[in-house]
C-alpha cells in the first residue's frame, strides 16, 4: 500500500487558482482509474476531473467552494502497490471542460447541471492533422465522450502523439451545477428563512457584475422607435417563407442593422483592456445574444453577423438557442462577442439600463413592442412602438457617438427598405 497525493494540475487559461465545485467522490469511496473526482470552476468553464489512479479515498483536502491554487493536493488516494509518479503541475490531461461560459445581459450567465458527456459537436470545414492519429486508449475514450474527432486534433507530444490535454483545448461541455440552498429550520411560527452560500457560477454572475458595474462608466441611452413597417414587413415574410425557411423575430432584423451601422461607429464594436490602456475595435460583428435557459441566462455569439442574411441570422440564432437551452453549447460559441443584445421579449418593459458584458464597450436594449397612439403627419393613429435601451463605456464612446448610433439603428428599422439598400 502506498498513498498517492493528486495535485490540481493547469487547467489552463493561464489561471493560478481554480474553485471546487463539485465533489464526485467522498473519503472512504473506492475508485478507478479515470473516475471523475471533481469539477473544478474557472472563468470559462467547469472541468471534470477524473483520477489518474485506483484506490481508496484517503482524505479530501478542500471543500466545495473553496479556491485551489494549481499544484496544491486536492485529495490523497491510497493505492496498492507503489503509488505513480506525480504528474508535473502543467499536465492538464487530468481534466476535461465541462461547460463554457457566457456573459449575460449583465455580463455574466447562471449556473446549470453537470453532464457527464458532451454532445457531439462537428467543425463545418474540419482541419485534419491526421487521419490515423496516434493517442492512448484512455485518451481515445475520452474524445468519444466529448464527441471530438481525434483527426482534427494536433498532437502536442514530441511523436504526434495526441495527448489528454491536446483534446480538452479542443472541447468543451455543460457547466457546474451550484449548491443547493441551504434551508434554516425555524418554528412553523417564524419567518421561513433560507440561506444561500454564493458559490460556484453564481458567485461568478456576482463578481462579473461587481467588476463590470464598479471598472465601467456606464451611459445610458434610451430612444423610441416606429416600428409598424418592420413589423408589418417580418410579418408578410413569414407568411410567404416562414414554412421553407423558418419565422424571422425582430433580431435577425436587429442584427441586421448593426451590420450596417457599424461600419460607422466603429468604437462601439470592440472591447477594451483598461490595465494595458488598449481599445481594440472589430471589423467583423461577432453579435452576442443573451438567451435564458432552464438553469440562467446564457450569451451564445453569431460570429461573422455581417456575413448573413435574415433567414440564415435567424436560423444561427435558434440554432444557438436551442444550444444553450439544453447545455450543448460550447466555449468558443459562447464567447468573443464583440456587441451584445439583450431582450426579455414581452417581458421588455418600458426601458431598462443593462450592465456592459465587459471587456465590451457597448450592449443594446431591446424592449417590447406595443401599440402605442403617435402622431404621424400631423395625424394621431396607433403605432407599433418599441424602445431601445443601450449602455456604453464612456470611457471609449462618447455620449454623442452613442446616441448617434443608436439614432442610425433608428432610421434602419424604421424604414426597413434601407436594410437592403
Amino acid at each position: 500500500m502506498s498513498e498517492y497525493n493528486f495535485k490540481l494540475p493547469d487547467v489552463g487559461e493561464g489561471i493560478a487558482e481554480s474553485e471546487i465545485a463539485t465533489w464526485r467522490v467522498k473519503e472512504g469511496d473506492v475508485i478507478k482509474e479515470e473516475q471523475p473526482l471533481v469539477d473544478m470552476l474557472t472563468d470559462k468553464a467547469a472541468i471534470e476531473i477524473p483520477s489518474p489512479v485506483a484506490g481508496k479515498v484517503v482524505k479530501l483536502h478542500a471543500a466545495a467552494g473553496d479556491k485551489v491554487p494549481v499544484g496544491s493536493v486536492l485529495v490523497t488516494i491510497q493505492t496498492t502497490g507503489a503509488a505513480p509518479a506525480e504528474k508535473p503541475v502543467g499536465a492538464a490531461s487530468a481534466a476535461t471542460p465541462k461547460a463554457p461560459v457566457g456573459a449575460a445581459s449583465a455580463a455574466t450567465v447562471a449556473a446549470r447541471p453537470v453532464a457527464t458527456e458532451v454532445a457531439p459537436t462537428k467543425p463545418a470545414t474540419p482541419d485534419f492533422y491526421d487521419e490515423h492519429p496516434a493517442a492512448a486508449p484512455s485518451v481515445r475514450k475520452r474524445a468519444r465522450q466529448m464527441g471530438v474527432d481525434l483527426r482534427t486534433v494536433r498532437g502536442s507530444h514530441p511523436s504526434g502523439r495526441v495527448l489528454h490535454e491536446d483534446v480538452i483545448a479542443h472541447a468543451a461541455g455543460p457547466v457546474a451545477a451550484e449548491a443547493a440552498p441551504v434551508a434554516t429550520k425555524v418554528a412553523p411560527t417564524e419567518d421561513r428563512v433560507e440561506q444561500v452560500k454564493v458559490i460556484g457560477m453564481r458567485r461568478k454572475i456576482a463578481e462579473a457584475m461587481e467588476r463590470s458595474k464598479r471598472r465601467i462608466p456606464h451611459f445610458a441611452y434610451v430612444e423610441e422607435l416606429d416600428v409598424t413597417e418592420l413589423e408589418a414587413l417580418r410579418v408578410h415574410l413569414n407568411e410567404v417563407h416562414g414554412a421553407t425557411r423558418g419565422k424571422l423575430t425582430l433580431l435577425p432584423f436587429l442584427v441586421r442593422a448593426l451590420a450596417i451601422a457599424v461600419p460607422e461607429f466603429p468604437q462601439v464594436n470592440g472591447t477594451y483592456d483598461d490595465e494595458a490602456g488598449i481599445n481594440t475595435r472589430h471589423s467583423a460583428l461577432h453579435v452576442g445574444i443573451a438567451t435564458q435557459t432552464p438553469n440562467g441566462l446564457l450569451v451564445p455569439v453569431v460570429r461573422h453577423a455581417e456575413r448573413l442574411d435574415l433567414w440564415q441570422c435567424a436560423t444561427e440564432i435558434a440554432r444557438l438557442a436551442q444550444a444553450a437551452r439544453t447545455s450543448k453549447a460550447t466555449a468558443k460559441e459562447l464567447s468573443g462577442s464583440t456587441i451584445t443584445i439583450t431582450s426579455l421579449g414581452k417581458m421588455g418593459g418600458i426601458a431598462s439600463t443593462p450592465i456592459i458584458n465587459a471587456p465590451e464597450v457597448g450592449i443594446i436594449g431591446v424592449n417590447k413592442m406595443v401599440p402605442r397612439p403617435a402622431v404621424v403627419n400631423g395625424a394621431i393613429g396607433v403605432r407599433t412602438m418599441m424602445n431601445l435601451s443601450s449602455s456604453f463605456d464612456h470611457r471609449i464612446v462618447d455620449g454623442y457617438d452613442a446616441a448617434s448610433f443608436i439614432q442610425r439603428l433608428k432610421g434602419l428599422l424604421e424604414h426597413p427598405a434601407t436594410l437592403y439598400m
